[in-house]
């Protein structure tokens, strides 16, 4: 057999190393790290979308309760949620600011006050100045610039919510579960679970400020407890999950004015289903054909397809999580997998879907302790 001369052997190493990582996608885990958890903070992976294996799994910073985590879109930051309410001895938790390195570790930059306890879902704007949060004890949403360091500043804006629900045992008080940003970066939709409202604000993206829009505020279902928020990539639709009912909510959305009417409710549990309910997480299809939708208690993912002109949702399937209490979930960027964590088994289950949106399990379940939020670096 010929040998290739060294300067060639080199070249076809170097673009075969080159096609390897062009394959392979660098994700992190938020976890909780409080009461009987194995985990120590954020963790990090390779998700290599040709074999849909996940591999490479350690340790990338120490941290208290690290659950939502936001990955900025142009810089190597990461930034946390620290789902806490005793940061510093005061009732708050806190956000934190990470530097990336290439090998997946993160260097704490610095820690801020979230301005409410329990701050549960972040997003970064799409200029990548300000970091917004939710904070669900706080009943809350805080803005915080993001330096040209990377060290998050004190909060810009502060809006605290008002009101309570019908379900007195978990809507007392406003509790604003999440908080997602319209892709022109116009308008904040925050989902507050405990007033059963989807809140709408204009962004001020130079100033990171939040202001009440026309219509400041969409009921959702009374008692249902909205929770996460997706939009459409046309940005005509929306949808949030409820958690207490185990619902829907479908959304005509107004892409200039930010209005949400709504267009319907959908279950995502069987109708003989009598257990536990509790939905945590929904999202839509990088093809906006599809969506999905976690369920606690049944231990399930709910798919649906969509109707992009009524913005009806077709119930296609409820196939298992492939464990014990499913958290957030992620969809690839070209919407061939779904990793979805499972907090009380202690695993990420990868799924791949396939051409019609529904599910099939790859693999067994890849151990992670007590994982809450899963972010790929795109």
């Amino acid at each position: 057999m010929r040998r290739l001369p060294p300067f060639l052997l080199l070249t076809f190493l170097l673009l075969s190393d080159g096609i390897a990582r062009a394959e392979e996608h660098r994700l992190y885990v938020g976890t909780y790290t409080r009461g009987d958890s194995q985990s120590e903070g954020i963790y990090t992976a390779i998700f290599d979308d040709q074999t849909g294996q996940l591999s490479g799994t350690a340790l990338a910073a120490k941290a208290d309760n690290p659950s939502f985590l936001a990955i900025h879109p142009t810089r190597p930051l990461l930034f946390a949620c620290i789902e806490t309410n005793d940061y510093e001895d005061q009732p708050t938790g806190a956000v934190a600011a990470y530097q990336r390195s290439e090998n997946g570790q993160l260097t704490l930059l610095n820690m801020q006050p979230s301005g409410g306890g329990a701050p549960c879902h972040c997003n970064i704007d799409a200029t990548g100045r300000f970091l917004l949060v939710a904070n669900y004890l706080g009943g809350n949403t805080a803005v915080f610039p993001i330096g040209e360091d990377g060290h998050l500043g004190s909060a810009s804006c502060t809006i605290n919510h008002i009101g309570s629900g019908p379900n007195k045992s978990r809507q007392e008080a406003p509790h604003a579960h999440s908080v997602n940003l319209s892709a022109d970066n116009r308008f904040a939709y925050v989902a507050d679970l405990g007033i059963d409202r989807i809140m709408t604000y204009r962004f001020d993206s130079r100033n990171g400020r939040l202001v009440p829009s026309a219509v400041p505020a969409t009921a959702t279902v009374p008692g249902g407890g909205p929770r996460h928020f997706a939009l459409h990539p046309s940005g005509k639709l929306a949808f949030t999950n409820n958690e207490l009912t185990c619902q829907i909510t479908s959304f005509q959305r107004d892409p200039q004015s930010g209005r949400l009417s709504v267009i319907g409710h959908f279950s995502t549990l069987p109708n003989d289903f009598d257990g536990r309910k509790s939905t945590a997480e929904c999202l839509v299809h990088p093809s906006g054909k599809f969506l999905y939708v976690s369920n606690r208690g049944h231990e399930s993912i709910a798919v649906y397809s969509i109707d992009e002109s009524s913005g009806r949702l077709t119930r296609l399937e409820i196939v298992s999580s492939g464990g014990r209490e499913p958290r957030n979930f992620r969809l690839t960027a070209d919407g061939k997998w779904l990793l979805a964590e499972n907090q009380n088994s202690d695993s990420i289950q990868i799924f791949r879907v396939l051409t019609n949106g529904t599910l099939q399990p790859h693999g067994p379940p890849v151990n992670m302790a007590r994982p809450v939020c899963i972010r790929f670096v795109e």
